[in-house]
C-alpha cells in the first residue's frame, strides 16, 4: 500500500485506533479497502476523487448512495472527505455473472426499486446521465488527448447518434449506470447494489442493457428480465428499443475503457478491456439493421 494512502486512512477521525488496513481487489477505476479498528469492526474505505474525464463528481455519489441506503438497497455512508469515502462493511459475497443470472429475479426487483424510489429520496443537484452525451464527451476528449483510437472516433460517433435517433423516445428513470456483477453483494438472502458514482436520470433501457451485456445474458435471458423489469409480453418495438441501449451500453464501456487507458493508474489491463468491449459492440450493432 501505499504511505499516502495510508496516511490519508489514519488521519480519519472516526478511527481511534487501526488493527488492519486490506486492500480489495477488483475496482476498475478507485483504490478500495477495508479497514479493521480496535474493536474488531469492519469499515469500507474508497480512496477517490472527482474524475471529470468520466464525468464523475463524489457529490453526485455520496447523494446517490445516501438515497440508495434510505430504501434499503445499499450500505450507509458513515464519513466523507474530499480524499475518501467510508461506508459500513458488507459481509457478503460478492457476485459474478453466473450467479447474477442465478438471481436475477430478485436483482430485477432491486432495480425496480431504485427506479421508482431514489427520485423520492435524493437530495441536492440532480445527475443526468445521458448515455449518448456521454459517449460524444468521451469522443472529445479522446479527440483533444490524441488517442490511439482516433480514427475509429468519428465512426463510433456516427453510430452512436444513429442509435439515438432510432431508439428515441425514452422513458427517464433514475438509474444506476454500471451494472457490473462486482457491483451486487450478497448477505444471507438479501442482494446489495455498490457504486454510485455514475448514478443518474437515464432510461431504464440503459440500465437493463448493461446488466445484460456486463454478465453475458442471451436472449432467452434478456425477455426472462425484460418480462420481469415490465411486467408484461415485450413487444417487438419495445425489443428493438432494449437491444439499441444494450449495444449502446457496449460503446459507452468501450469508450470508457479507451479513456481509462489514458488517465487510469490503476493497475489493470485496459487495452484488453477495450478491444474486447469494442468487439462486442461491433457484433451488436451488426444485430441492429437500423
Amino acid at each position: 500500500m501505499q504511505k499516502s494512502v495510508q496516511k490519508v486512512i489514519y488521519k480519519v477521525p472516526i478511527f481511534k485506533k487501526i488493527k488492519r488496513i486490506n486492500k480489495i481487489d477488483g475496482g476498475i477505476t478507485n483504490q478500495n479497502f477495508m479497514v479493521t479498528d480496535h474493536e474488531n469492526k469492519h469499515y469500507f474505505v474508497r480512496i477517490c476523487k472527482d474524475i471529470p474525464e468520466h464525468l464523475i463528481r463524489r457529490e453526485n455519489e455520496i447523494n446517490s448512495s445516501t438515497a440508495a441506503a434510505k430504501i434499503g438497497v445499499s450500505p450507509k455512508i458513515i464519513y466523507t472527505n474530499n480524499k475518501l469515502i467510508i461506508f459500513e462493511f458488507i459481509k457478503g459475497k460478492t457476485l459474478n455473472e453466473k450467479e447474477v443470472k442465478e438471481n436475477l429475479i430478485e436483482i430485477i426487483k432491486l432495480l425496480k426499486k431504485v427506479h421508482t424510489n431514489i427520485p423520492k429520496k435524493i437530495e441536492g443537484l440532480p445527475q443526468i446521465f445521458w448515455v449518448f452525451h456521454v459517449i460524444r464527451h468521451y469522443k472529445n476528449f479522446l479527440d483533444k488527448n490524441n488517442s490511439k483510437y482516433k480514427k475509429i472516433l468519428n465512426e463510433l460517433i456516427d453510430i452512436s447518434e444513429k442509435i439515438e435517433k432510432y431508439s428515441s423516445p425514452f422513458d427517464i428513470v433514475y438509474g444506476h449506470n454500471d451494472l457490473l456483477a462486482a457491483n451486487f453483494i450478497k448477505k444471507n438472502r438479501k442482494i446489495y447494489l455498490v457504486d454510485w458514482e455514475y448514478a443518474g436520470y437515464n432510461t431504464p433501457l440503459f440500465d437493463l442493457g448493461g446488466l445484460s451485456s456486463n454478465n453475458n445474458f442471451n436472449k432467452k435471458e434478456d425477455i426472462i428480465m425484460l418480462e420481469n423489469y415490465f411486467d408484461k409480453k415485450i413487444s417487438n418495438s419495445l425489443l428493438s428499443k432494449y437491444y439499441c441501449l444494450k449495444t449502446a451500453s457496449l460503446l459507452r464501456e468501450t469508450m470508457w475503457s479507451m479513456v481509462a487507458e489514458l488517465i487510469s493508474t490503476i493497475d489493470f489491463n485496459y487495452k484488453d478491456y477495450t478491444i474486447q468491449n469494442l468487439e462486442n459492440f461491433r457484433k451488436a450493432f451488426q444485430k441492429l439493421n437500423i
